[in-house]
């Protein structure tokens, strides 16, 4: 809790995945993927409540092993490839007031951003606080600017791939770009039952570290978060 509003963490994590098979559960350095954010908001000093959202009953197991609950069965429906995250939310935020429980803000913790830690939560969260904000959505700079990108034509032409006020220009002399990372969401739960949406007038970026923002969604993605947590626990 934190101004006398009541926190609720959903984790999304459905039995399906094309890009990584069985990705949420994975093994990632010895605890199955989804523990890895379920373990950051435990730390957190303002989440009441933490919830795990899915199809699979192994998947649910795992969850309350490591610290959650996961009260109920998520849809069919709102498990297919081509179910929208929102709907996800909005199904859980029904289901606890339906039970008369009622909570003030929802955060939503992807299991497949393993690197994001507790001070990301928190900070989010006190963002949220201090901005007046309706939601909170992570972003981290880009890798490289937009600007440096363009569409290739079939005979693979570069003559008009860059604007000429950008050809000449060094990397460091372009300005930044954000993307959002999917680490964290955040937001009013009456604005997201009315919105259905993240984005409004009172949206707000919270910047987060690059190392912090590996989104996993293929091998690869899944092999830089290991590196990356490897490195952590040998400094």
């Amino acid at each position: 809790m934190i101004k006398n509003k009541k926190i609720l963490a959903l984790i999304p994590a459905r039995s399906g995945s094309k890009g990584l098979p069985e990705k949420n559960i994975k093994n990632l350095n010895g605890k199955p993927l989804i523990a890895w954010t379920i373990e950051e908001a435990k730390k957190s000093k303002y989440i009441d409540k933490i919830v795990v959202s899915t199809d699979s009953d192994a998947i649910a197991d795992i969850a309350v092993k490591y610290g959650a609950q996961a009260p109920f069965k998520r849809p069919r429906e709102l498990a297919s490839d081509n179910a929208k995250m929102i709907d996800v939310v909005l199904h859980c935020i029904k289901f606890f007031q339906g039970a008369g429980n009622v909570y003030d803000i929802i955060i939503l913790l992807q299991p497949t951003s393993p690197l994001r830690r507790a001070d990301d939560i928190d900070g989010a969260i006190e963002f949220f606080i201090e901005k007046g904000a309706k939601a909170v959505v992570g972003v981290v700079e880009c890798e490289y600017s937009p600007q440096l990108a363009n569409i290739l034509p079939k005979g693979l032409n570069m003559n008009n791939f860059f604007t000429k006020n950008i050809s000449n220009k060094n990397r460091q002399e372009l300005r930044a770009y954000y993307r959002i990372n999917g680490a964290v969401y955040l937001a009013d739960i009456g604005f997201i039952i009315n919105n259905r949406d993240w984005y409004g007038p009172k949206t707000f970026a919270y910047i987060m570290k690059r190392e912090n923002s590996v989104d996993i969604d293929n091998l690869f993605d899944f092999m830089l978060a290991e590196f990356i947590m490897n490195r952590r626990h040998s400094l």
